[in-house]
Formats: structure tokens, C-alpha cells, sequence
């Protein structure tokens, strides 16, 4: 079958669309493609959302989709969709630093898991995304190679540590990007670029390949500009994988097909004993988000669920103890930065010191301490088992409702340099996200209209293990009504709120 050639202004913007007209013929891969990367040439310098961009390697690929279309074969249901990848995802022969000085020239002997999915379903990578070093951060100006810009106010932050992935799907750099997600750092840069993020179940998609920070944490997941986009990108790189021993042994949920029906019978939990903390006009969309919901069909039941006040002292215990062990192997020995030395010992020292930036540094001391001899179990011990509460928490909680609404973060996104000196303000960013991560449930962020200066809010919607299908139900809801919303207030000359 033949491919057509389009104008740039009569190519599909969404992943879904995009998909169905290359595989339909009506227009090529390589079109869509040299858009994107015509996208990233024009804001790419202001934004810094990428630390590599794959120009030459995404035109092979994006050649390989459209040899496949004109031969007859199916390429698959992400056909010559532009992704981009977070850089502490593993890539073929392709440098993954995880924005670290200490991963220096250090090239992954083979794909990640999700890497290897998105190619087998016709995806074309476009590059690897800034990140806050190793993960570890709220706003992505920890990395090694500098921070990344809002695209929507770029004298903002775009949240982190997945903002160069949030940032690539909001500047129309990629329709679709993957992100990791350890204690918000998908849900929070969403809420704040205004686009879709999602946090699976926390076992839905294999973690081999991504460079571990807490690995009882960790999970992969999508960003997007819409939610149907975000559903099929988690069906492609969902289900179980044999590398991944924490991978669950079952296919991901199906999603793409529930996005219609609506929220009528749902019950919607609005939590009672929320911490405080969001600001007024993140709270009030929240609220309209709830009488959204309600307009739809679904009942509001008030619930308590305690986890949401213990979850960010329980974290910063656990993340940094993880993190201080899994991070004790870049010693200068076997990969990235060596910092030459009169002895091994030295070198260590010298290499981790020249090769981490302050906010490794300083989780990895917490960890450590956490995990010494007379320490251990006052702190590291405790966190755990106020972990097992958290999930007692929510599993309570989901006897009486269907899922959660709560904000994604406290607040639109703030000014570069604002929090930077100041690592508790930074680390409060998470408090909405941060429980999910430790009960190892679902959670989404939804843009649902803007708050202070314009600016983004995203609405947090939370389900139980495996409910993706549910949480998915309703996040559409609210993308519909958002979309009505808009085109009321077009007409009007308005903009919604």
C-alpha cells in the first residue's frame, strides 16, 4: 500500500490518530516525524527538554514503519508514533547518563523492557528526556545538564523528575513520552505542563531496563495529550515480563475500550482528612471536578484515609534507604566517570563526590544513616510498617468507594529557583502523589482547567490495584467535560477555569 505525502498542517496531532493514518496509508511516518523533529528545532533551545535527540536513528525508524505499510504488514498500534523516552531508560548502544555526570559515556548493552515494546509496536523514539539526576527530584533543575523550562511559561518549572518528558508532550515535541514515577514524578510535571500522566499498578509494566532509584517504588509510565492516547500506550507496554520478578503475571487490563462508558454508578471518594496544603485554586478545581463527576452520574462519598498524613515522612525513609543501596554500585569500577587516584579507596570517594549532584548526595546519606547498625529499625523498620498501614488505609477506603480525587500538586507550577535552596518546600510537592506509591496503587493526573496566572492544574484521580479500567472511566469523564467546556467558553471569547 502506498503512502501519501501531507501537508504538515493536515497531519494528526493525538497518538491514536496518528497511528490509524499511517496504518491506513494516508499519510507517512517520515511526514509525521520530520514535524516533530521541525517541533524541537524551533523551541528545543528554550526548553531543554531533551538531553539527546535521535534525528538520524528516528528517520530509520520511522523509514522501517513505512516500508512496512507500503509491503501490506501491520506495524503495529503505535505506526510511526513519535516517543519520547526518559533518560534512565535503557537504549541499545544509545547513552543513558539518568542527567548524572557519573553515568559519563555510558552506552546500555540492550533495551528496557518498555523500549523494546514501544519499537515492536511501530513507535518511533525521539530522543531521551532531562530528568532531575537519578530521578530524584520535583522539578527537573537537579540534572546534571541543566534544568528543564515549562513550555507553557517557561520562567517556570515543568515538575519532575519526569519534566522532560512532560515537557516534550506539552511543547509538541512527541504526542507520546514515557516517565518513571517513584513518588509523583509522573503525576506532578503532568499536572503542571497540562497534560495526561499515568502511574500504573505498580507490577503492570516491567521494570528492567529502568535504572533503579527505590525499586519497591519505581513504575513506568506514559505521558500524553489526551486519555485515550495515554490507554493505548499502557496497553502496548503493559503486561507481564519474565526479566521483571516483580512483574504480575497477567495482561495488562484492557482500557482503550471502557473510555465511553461513562461514570454513572461510580462511587467518587472525596477525602476528608486531605492534608493541607493546596492552594485555593487548585482546590477549587477539585471541587468543580467533583460536581463534574456528580453531573455525570456518580456519587461523591466522603472517606478518611490517614495514609495521605503519614506517607511523605514513611517515604523519605524508604526512597533514600533503597536509593543508597542501589546506587552504591557507580563506584568508578565498571561504567561512567573514574576519577583517577592514588588508591581505590580514594577513587571511590573522589568519583562519587565529582560524580553526584548535591540532592544524590544528600538521599543517599538519609538512606544510609536510615539503614546503620542501632538505626535501623527506629527509622527504616518504622517506615515499613507504617507502609503496611498506608495500604490498610486505602484498602478500607476502596471497600466504600470506586477511586480517589485529590490534586495532583499543591500548586501550578513555580517560578525556576524558587524552591531550589530549600529541599523540605521541594519535597511537599509530592504529598498528594506520594501515597499511591507506597500502597503500589494506580493514579493519573487530568488537566482540569487552569489555576493562578493561567497556568495548568491537573486533578489526581486514584483507584485500587488493578482498577486502571476504572480510573480510566473517569478520567475520560473529566476530559470530556474540560473539552465541553472549552468550546462553551470559545464561543463566548472566554477561557475556562
Amino acid at each position: 500500500m502506498a503512502t501519501s505525502t501531507s501537508s504538515s498542517g493536515d497531519l494528526p496531532t493525538t497518538a491514536t490518530d496518528i497511528a490509524a493514518a499511517v496504518r491506513a496509508g494516508t499519510v507517512s511516518a517520515a511526514d509525521v516525524l520530520e514535524r516533530h523533529l521541525a517541533a524541537i528545532d524551533a523551541r528545543e533551545g528554550e526548553i531543554h527538554a531533551f538531553n539527546l535527540v535521535l534525528a538520524d536513528e528516528a528517520r530509520t525508524a520511522a523509514a522501517r514503519v513505512d516500508a512496512d505499510v507500503a509491503a501490506g504488514r501491520d506495524p503495529g498500534p503505535l505506526a510511526g508514533v513519535p516517543v519520547a523516552l526518559k533518560d534512565n531508560l535503557c537504549t541499545h548502544g544509545i547513552p543513558t547518563t539518568c542527567s548524572s555526570k557519573i553515568l559519563e559515556g555510558w552506552r546500555p548493552p540492550y533495551d528496557a523492557t518498555v523500549v523494546q515494546r514501544l519499537a515492536a509496536a511501530g513507535a518511533v523514539a525521539v530522543g531521551k528526556t532531562n530528568l532531575d539526576e537519578f530521578a530524584m527530584g520535583s522539578s527537573t533543575e537537579n540534572s546534571a545538564f541543566g534544568p528543564t523550562r515549562n513550555p507553557v511559561d517557561t520562567s517556570r518549572v515543568p515538575g519532575g523528575s519526569s519534566g522532560g518528558s512532560a515537557a516534550a508532550v506539552a511543547a509538541g515535541f512527541a504526542p507520546i513520552s514515557l516517565g518513571s514515577d517513584t513518588g509523583g514524578s509522573i503525576r506532578q510535571p503532568a499536572a503542571l505542563c497540562g497534560v495526561v500522566g499515568v502511574k500504573p499498578t505498580y507490577g503492570v509494566v516491567s521494570r528492567y531496563g529502568l535504572v533503579a532509584f527505590a525499586s519497591s517504588l519505581d513504575q513506568i509510565g506514559p505521558f500524553s495529550t489526551t486519555v485515550a492516547d495515554s490507554a493505548l500506550v499502557l496497553e502496548t507496554i503493559g503486561g507481564h515480563d519474565p526479566m521483571d520478578s516483580t512483574s504480575i503475571p497477567e495482561p495488562v487490563p484492557g482500557l482503550t475500550a471502557v473510555l465511553d462508558q461513562g461514570v454513572e454508578g461510580l462511587r467518587v471518594g472525596r477525602i476528608t482528612d486531605l492534608p493541607e496544603g493546596a492552594s485555593p485554586d487548585v482546590a477549587a478545581r477539585l471541587e468543580a471536578a467533583f460536581d463534574t463527576l456528580a453531573a455525570a452520574g456518580a456519587t461523591i462519598v466522603d472517606v478518611e484515609v490517614p495514609a495521605f498524613t503519614y506517607g511523605l515522612t514513611a517515604y523519605y525513609l524508604i526512597a533514600p534507604a533503597e536509593a543508597s543501596s542501589n546506587l552504591a554500585r557507580y563506584d568508578g569500577v565498571r561504567y561512567g566517570l573514574r576519577v583517577p587516584a592514588p588508591d581505590t579507596n580514594t577513587m571511590y570517594m573522589a568519583t562519587r563526590h565529582e560524580g553526584f549532584g548535591d540532592e544524590v548526595k544528600r538521599r543517599i546519606m538519609l538512606g544510609t544513616y536510615a539503614l546503620s547498625a542501632g538505626y535501623y529499625d527506629a527509622y527504616y523498620g518504622k517506615a515499613l510498617k507504617v507502609r503496611r498501614l498506608i495500604s490498610d488505609d486505602f484498602a478500607r477506603a476502596y471497600q466504600s468507594v470506586d477511586v480517589l480525587l485529590t490534586p495532583a500538586s499543591p500548586t501550578v507550577a513555580f517560578r525556576i529557583g524558587d524552591k531550589v535552596d530549600d529541599p523540605f518546600t521541594m519535597y511537599l510537592c509530592d504529598t498528594y502523589t506520594i501515597p499511591s506509591n507506597l500502597s503500589g496503587h494506580p493514579g493519573m493526573s487530568v488537566p482540569f482547567g487552569t489555576g493562578a496566572d493561567g497556568l495548568p492544574v491537573g486533578v489526581q484521580v486514584l483507584a485500587s490495584t488493578l482498577g486502571e479500567p476504572t480510573m480510566f472511566r473517569v478520567a475520560a469523564e473529566l476530559e470530556r467535560a474540560m473539552a465541553t467546556a472549552d468550546a462553551i467558553a470559545a464561543t463566548r471569547g472566554e477561557v475556562s477555569s
